[in-house]
Order: C-alpha cells, then structure tokens, then sequence
C-alpha cells in the first residue's frame, strides 16, 4: 500500500520493536537470500515512533562474514577491498515501513553541506542487535548547488538484475524510485531539511562490531 504522501511503505519496519537509545551502536546489516551479506556499526542519533536516524561515522568498521552460499558474489565493497567508511560519516533517515533513506552528506575541510542522497533500500527489519536490510543499488542524489536530482547507478542497477540479485524485485525498485522522482519534481520535502546542519557528538567513540554479529538469525 503507497503512503498518502506517495511514497512506498510497507508495515513494520523501523517502527516496531525496541527502541535505540541516542549514542546506542546500532548493526546494520545487509541480508541476501537469507544470508547476512554485509555489516557496519552504526550509532543511533534518534529513534521515535516517526523517524529512525542512524549516523555513520569515519572510521566505522566493514564486516563481511566468512561463511555463507551467496549466489551473487561477494559484497561489491568486499571485492574492492574497502574496510571502513571514510569521509565526514554520513546520516541516514528512516521513516517506518519506507523503502529507502534519504542520507546526508559533508564534504570539505569546513564539513559544508554536500546534498541528499536517496538510498533505495528494503524497508528496515529491527534485530536485537540493530536493524537488517538491503542495499537496492538504485539512488538519487541532489547536491546542495544543483537545481534538480540526478539518477544514480542506473546501469549498475541493470547489472545487478542481469546478476540475480533482486529477483521479482525490479518493477518495485524503479517504482519506488519514479515516486521519489515524483515528490521532488512535485516541491514536496517529507525530511526535515535542518538535518543539513547536525554534527556528530564528539563525545561518541568509533562504533565495532559486537562479536558475533553475522551469527544472529535474520529478521523476517
């Protein structure tokens, strides 16, 4: 069922279950087929029944578990050999049941406001260690000087439905792409736009991976 502002949901997600604590270490997880694929360490800014904000930060750690089928490869960061995020983190909103986060990003010494990039994603799935996902390669991105949003990925997109990565998934994906293209062409903003200017606490230390951390079961 869409939303009535237009774009997708789906029920649950990120508004069931316990709620994150500001500060908490959250582990998001990317689930393939059933198997735990990819995780990072993440460290929860917000948690309310509307809204879950997660913050990555520089230097946050990549996991990639050792054992699994994993019919479409590797993880593409695995392959590449990165390990950690670099950069000025980034933070990333969730709404309940939606099937993509709109994240923020810096850039520059001054840490300026880069722009918003839309991470098409299926909807958040909370564990008891954080919340499980996966990355659905198509994005849109609008940087701060640009007039108007720009596709991302699109042809890695066809590559990975080529590879079988998100079998009967496509027509939902595009979907929920061609609705976020929608809201933007349409004016809407459903984001809080002052979430450009947050900062980390610098109190918080690097998030790691609580061991263990590939073995919990995924959430349904």
């Amino acid at each position: 069922m869409d939303h009535p502002d237009g774009v997708g949901r789906s029920g649950g997600g990120a508004g069931e279950g316990r709620r994150f604590a500001p500060g908490e270490v959250v582990v998001r997880r990317e689930i393939l087929r059933d198997e735990v694929w990819f995780g990072c360490p993440t460290i929860c800014v917000e948690d309310s029944p509307d809204l879950l904000v997660l913050y990555l930060p520089p230097g946050a750690e990549f996991g990639f578990p050792e054992t699994g089928r994993f019919p479409c490869g590797r993880h593409p960061w695995q392959v590449a050999g990165h390990r950690a995020w670099s950069g000025h983190g980034k933070l990333m909103l969730h709404r309940p049941g939606e099937a993509h986060s709109v994240d923020v990003f810096w850039t520059g010494p001054e840490r300026a406001f880069a722009g918003w990039y839309f991470n098409l994603q299926e909807p958040l799935r909370r564990t008891p260690i954080g919340v499980d996902t996966l990355d659905h390669e198509l994005d849109l991105w609008w940087g701060a000087d640009d007039d108007r949003y720009a596709w991302k990925d699109v042809e890695m997109f066809a590559q990975r439905l080529e590879e079988g990565r998100y079998p009967g998934m496509a027509d939902a994906i595009r979907a929920e792409g061609d609705r976020i293209a929608a809201l933007l062409d349409a004016g809407q903003r459903w984001w809080d736009e002052a979430w450009s200017a947050w900062r980390p606490d610098l109190a918080w230390p690097v998030p790691a991976l609580p061991p263990g951390w590939d073995t919990v079961p995924p959430a349904r």
